[in-house]
């Protein structure tokens, strides 16, 4: 069985992200020009979370620095976690990036993946060790909630992808957020949205799995997002209608974990990410049923599978390696509170 997330463990991620969140290159920007003016360097568009190959990445590399901080405050790189809170986590340059999210064309910026990684900072950030580094999120927290509010009622049909833009992942993020927060507006609006667009979904055939840059599988993220958004005694009936032959091994595809045949390849690396993230719902959709339920063991079996496959390669190539670790913290930490 694959040992959890101890202190050598959390060491190993934690110097993977101080290796990147601030590296500025190399960068992938998606970033909308609305004049030459505006054609600048990543760390002069994002003063904190410019690093890590893109601006999702680093916010998750520091949700990770911080949830590790949170858990194994005394392992060797806890200082320099502690060092760049302080530098990177202030009022000044969090008013840079508000200023970016202010943008015209940034309406839609990183929704939903983007939003939804910055509400998990925000919630591991809530009671933290320093106040401050909250603090001095919450106005960028507060742009983000807003633009979930904004969003959600106009979004009439969920994303269903295995990508960045899939909204299971997102609502399941986010209502960690509301939940640690006591924003019951948010949950409930979350807890609506997710019965509106997956209450009636059944008989999931998971075919289209995986597809070849996947790294969420659409139907466990959906059940899992279910899981966290709906009261046991609604989820337990909805899982078994939605994926209803788990005791034979069905659908198989999700048994399984992928073949990755090129990990410098930013898009086939995201395969890496899929058994990481399987692997994270499997065990937490695991842990919902009784303890006597057949179906436990088996989703547990496949957790270890694909945990087997993927922990080799959370670095070593940076494709892989700027934003693996998150993932692996995610499935090593089930057993932890949701934040």
């Amino acid at each position: 069985m694959t040992a959890g997330l101890d202190a050598s463990r959390a060491e190993r991620f934690a110097l993977i992200a101080l290796s990147h969140v601030t590296r500025e290159y190399p960068n992938h920007i998606s970033h909308g020009l609305q004049g030459p003016g505006d054609a600048l360097a990543p760390s002069d568009l994002h003063p904190v979370f410019y690093g890590s190959f893109d601006w999702h990445s680093c916010v998750h590399g520091y949700w990770m620095l911080a949830r590790l901080l949170r858990l194994f405050p005394h392992i060797p790189s806890a200082d320099a976690i502690r060092n760049l809170f302080g530098k990177m986590l202030t009022p000044e340059k969090i008013a840079g990036e508000c200023a970016y999210f202010d943008r015209p064309l940034a309406r839609g910026y990183e929704r939903p993946y983007g939003w939804a990684w910055l509400l998990k900072l925000a919630a591991e950030l809530q009671g933290h060790e320093k106040p401050a580094w909250s603090e001095a999120l919450a106005p960028l927290t507060g742009r983000i909630v807003n633009r979930f509010t904004a969003f959600l009622p106009l979004a009439s049909y969920p994303v269903r992808v295995g990508t960045h833009f899939n909204t299971a992942f997102a609502l399941r993020l986010a209502a960690d957020f509301a939940e640690k927060t006591g924003d019951d507006g948010l949950l409930d609006l979350l807890k609506g949205t997710a019965r509106r667009w997956y209450g009636r979904d059944e008989a999931c055939p998971a075919w289209g799995e995986p597809s070849g840059d996947d790294f969420l599988s659409s139907a466990l993220i959906e059940a899992e997002c279910m899981r966290r958004l709906m009261p046991a005694k609604d989820f337990l009936p909805w899982f078994e209608r939605f994926l209803p032959q788990i005791a034979e091994g069905m659908p198989a595809t999700l048994f399984h974990p992928a073949t990755v045949s090129d990990r410098s390849d930013g898009k086939i690396a995201h395969l890496d990410g899929l058994s990481l993230s399987r692997a994270w719902c499997w065990r937490a959709l695991a842990r919902s049923l009784p303890p006597t339920d057949i179906r436990a063991a088996l989703m547990e079996s496949a957790a270890e599978r694909h945990l087997a496959v993927a922990l080799p390669h959370v670095a070593g190539d940076y494709m892989g390696e700027h934003w693996l670790a998150s993932f692996a913290v995610l499935a090593l930490d089930v057993d932890a509170r949701e934040t």
